[in-house]
């Protein structure tokens, strides 16, 4: 095993790609230190403090909490140089300029540690030319990592060797990028824009194209190209403003710069007629309408109107239409039938969507072997990079290999598609036409080596218990993985069976509901598998292998009960949901919650009940019940007023109040942390729990939590009274709530929510230090929630949320 360990990590250029570099590092807990050029005025280190100043007021955040932008170390390079032989890994991010990047180089050298590695993010450049300005001593631990926009967000980053780069430092730095900060890593072969950004933009300009040939205006074809499509929700055009039109066509640049046609003294590529600069972009360039950076490109917010441009009079104009509703039903269809439907329609939309997806399809299969390693390498740049749920190989293979085949080879024949480059032989014959497509349980296709190949098994990858794969790899599926022990329709116990086939020695919970919605049903199974699992393992794991880990109780489910028997039916089901959460917490053996995406209501409730919680850094965790007019009614109340009893006790103030207000707030507020690292500050999160950069090492890390526990002789923490503020924090509290409802700033029935809230933490009408039990608690939360359901504004807020999605403020 690789000895090597990043213990610091320098960023090498404080624009905007190397400053949110620096603060996913920060955000994973990764030592950094970031370098730009001495300011001519002022401080040194004023570029770099000028840039992460900026980083607390992007959107998206690149920061998990803004407060750790001061973990950043700043640097310059005139005073700092020696720092960098502190790093293990040197990332230079400045500007995408060859004699910049290799100056840079040269001054670097001197500096960089016996065994560090140096990496360029660059976009396109290529990665063997950067590396002649290395020593030949530097040249073996030199390559190109390329992240994607934004950093903190994005899957995708690339690597990219020379023929000098030892193969060891790629699988070093690629168990780095993928266990520490969370990515999924591909392969590139070192050329133009190297895979996503090869085909990504080709794609967007062949949508241009195919716009302009079909006579659809931008919001039309972003409706078509995004959800629908499944794609990312901002399409193409609203994707290109995103990303910024003077980023797009520096990309395209790059192509344009080293590919062309045959004689063009470039590399060929059958494609190049596509590369040129449209000429609606390069009229928006030169207006500096540059995307969203600047306010307006293909689209312009005028107060809370969108519009879109007019390419024929460059005006704005009133934007928001939407495709044809019979297209968007034939985009449910199956795969095969799906394709068929648009080839063969009459009308411009699904006709412009055959040929968006045509081209696609064409382009990456004449690229695949100069391009990438593996048509997986492909699909997984585009989920990964662009967003899409699928890659267009995954695509073509499930709608029926070889009769797409034929459709394209037909429509390169009548002169429909965008270049008259024939499929390459290994399409129609061969392993992939035997096979029925590039993707098989042996491997993908590599179309360089003429073979199907597995995945990169690299220790890292050990880790992962069901990864994400492509489409017809067969990978092994979470729902049918191991030895179930109890499986309903509502949630599955079972266990993750060892190599040799020896069963799991820890108990995992699954859900199943919708959403993962905590139904009667799924308390009923958790509850059952506290059981099982105090009988013979050595705990019990909640999690799921999906975006999110529950969105809360199953209110639809209770509507039922509540028509027939009003709020006192509720309030048994409440109760039992009550009993389940304290179950979880009282456990003999511990109960570890692994969180991904949404921990809300409930779920948040069931995460702060367990033993031990192990979050994805990107979850979203909070008590919402506010929006729904509720209260929370599954113990998180109860959770907050015994955690601000706890934190009392270890300080010097006994003062209940001030350690309350947070949680107080955060419930009445409904406020979600938006991170697994502002979870933590809100208290959901304990410093004691794990938080895990990479999403599917998640199972991984939360087993052996449960095992680590269970070897340190875990026992369950003892019931025990705690101090409450009482009437008189009620009083306090309440006190600030009239001024901000007589301000205006919050609804007479959000002031009569977060008065109840306040009652419930604060423990009702008892003197302030009054010891109470986390039932009795309870008891006060069950009351508050019932008397909520049945009033009419309430009402109105759960019927507008179920119809709607979007909370009623009322």
């Amino acid at each position: 095993m690789s000895s090597f360990q990043v213990k610091k990590v320098a960023v090498l250029g404080a624009g905007v790609m190397g400053a949110q570099i620096a603060a996913h590092l920060v955000n994973c807990r990764v030592p950094v230190v970031l370098f730009d050029l001495p300011a001519r005025d002022g401080p040194k280190n004023g570029i770099v403090s000028k840039a992460i100043e900026g980083l607390k007021k992007l959107k998206p955040a690149p920061l998990g909490v803004v407060e750790d932008a001061a973990l950043i170390q700043q640097a310059n390079y005139e005073e700092h140089m020696d720092v960098l032989k502190e790093c293990d890994l040197i990332i230079e991010a400045i500007a995408e300029r060859m004699d910049w990047k290799t100056d840079l180089y040269h001054k670097i050298a001197p500096f960089v540690a016996e065994g560090a590695i140096v990496a360029s993010n660059t976009s396109g450049l290529s990665i063997t030319t950067l590396s002649e300005a290395l020593p030949d001593s530097l040249k073996p631990r030199f390559c190109g990592i390329h992240f994607f926009n934004p950093p903190r967000y994005m899957a995708l980053v690339e690597l990219i060797n020379t023929p000098t780069t030892e193969a060891a430092v790629l699988d070093d730095l690629e168990a780095f990028v993928t266990t520490a900060l969370g990515k999924g890593v591909i392969r590139a072969h070192d050329t133009p824009n190297f895979i996503a950004n090869r085909v990504g933009i080709a794609g967007m300009l062949a949508t241009i194209h195919e716009a302009d040939a079909f006579g659809l205006t931008y919001d039309v074809v972003d409706d078509l190209t995004g959800k629908k499509l499944g794609r990312a929700s901002s399409g193409t055009f609203r994707t290109a403003d995103v990303v910024g039109l003077d980023t797009m066509a520096h990309v395209i640049k790059t192509l344009q710069d080293n590919l062309g046609p045959v004689g063009s003294g470039k590399v060929e590529d059958p494609f190049s007629g596509i590369y040129g600069t449209p000429p609606v972009l390069a009229r928006l360039l030169e207006a500096k309408s540059l995307g969203q950076k600047t306010g307006a490109g293909f689209y312009k917010k005028v107060g809370r109107d969108i519009l879109r441009l007019d390419p024929e009079s460059m005006d704005y104009v009133a934007g928001g239409a939407k495709a044809d509703e019979v297209v968007g039903r034939m985009l449910k269809k199956p795969a095969g039938e799906r394709l068929s439907l648009l080839r063969h329609a009459e009308g411009a939309e699904p006709r412009f969507l055959w040929a968006v997806l045509r081209d696609q399809f064409h382009y990456a299969a004449v690229h695949l072997a100069s391009i990438a390693e593996t048509a997986r390498d492909i699909d997984f740049a585009m989920r990964w990079g662009f967003g899409a749920k699928q890659g267009p190989f995954e695509l073509w293979q499930e709608a029926g290999w070889l009769q797409v085949a034929n459709w394209i080879r037909e429509d390169i024949e009548a002169g429909k598609a965008l270049s008259t480059a024939p499929l390459p032989d290994w399409v129609f014959s061969g392993p992939v036409a035997e096979a029925g497509g590039v993707h098989t349980p042996e491997g993908s296709w590599s179309a360089s080596g003429q073979k199907f190949i597995a995945r990169r098994k690299l220790p890292v990858y050990a880790r992962q218990h069901f990864p994400e794969d492509v489409l017809g790899a067969n990978a092994p599926a979470f729902e049918t993985a191991g030895t179930t022990l109890h499986e309903d329709d509502a949630i599955r116990l079972w266990t993750l069976d060892g190599a040799n086939g020896e069963a799991g020695d820890v108990l995992i919970a699954s859900i199943k509901t919708k959403m993962h919605a905590i139904s009667p049903d799924v308390a009923e199974g958790l509850a059952l598998g506290v059981e099982l699992a105090e009988k013979g393992y050595k705990g019990l794991v909640i999690w799921s292998n999906h975006e999110m880990f529950s969105a809360g109780a199953d209110l639809q489910s209770m509507l039922p009960a509540f028509m027939m028997g009003g709020a006192a039916m509720i309030e048994g089901v409440e109760a039992e949901l009550q009993k389940v959460m304290l179950k979880l917490r009282y456990a003999a053996v511990p109960v570890v919650s692994a969180i991904r995406g949404l921990a809300l209501g409930g779920g948040c409730e069931m995460a702060v009940y367990s033993a031990r919680r192990v979050a994805a850094m990107e979850s979203y965790i909070g008590l919402v019940e506010v929006g729904v007019g509720l209260v929370p009614g599954a113990g998180g109340l109860a959770y907050i007023a015994r955690r601000a009893a706890e934190n009392a006790a270890k300080s010097s103030n006994k003062d209940l109040l001030p350690f309350l207000l947070e949680g107080f707030t955060a419930a009445a507020m409904a406020t979600v942390g938006t991170s697994a690292l502002e979870s933590r500050k809100l208290g959901y999160l304990l410093d004691s729990d794990v938080v895990v950069p990479n999403k599917d090492e998640l199972l991984f890390v939360a087993l052996n939590e449960a095992r680590a526990l269970h070897a340190s002789g875990y026992r369950p923490p003892l019931r025990r009274l705690f101090p409450v503020a009482g009437r008189n924090g009620v009083a306090t509290i309440k006190g600030q709530l009239v001024n901000m409802r007589d301000g205006g700033f919050i609804s007479a029935h959000d002031f009569h929510i977060a008065s109840l809230i306040a009652g419930v933490v604060c423990g009702g009408d008892v003197d302030a230090g009054t010891l109470v039990t986390e039932e009795y608690l309870m008891t006060l939360e069950r009351k508050a929630f019932c008397a909520l359901l049945e009033h009419p504004k309430t009402q109105e807020r759960i019927m507008g949320m179920m119809s709607t999605g979007k909370p009623v403020r009322n």
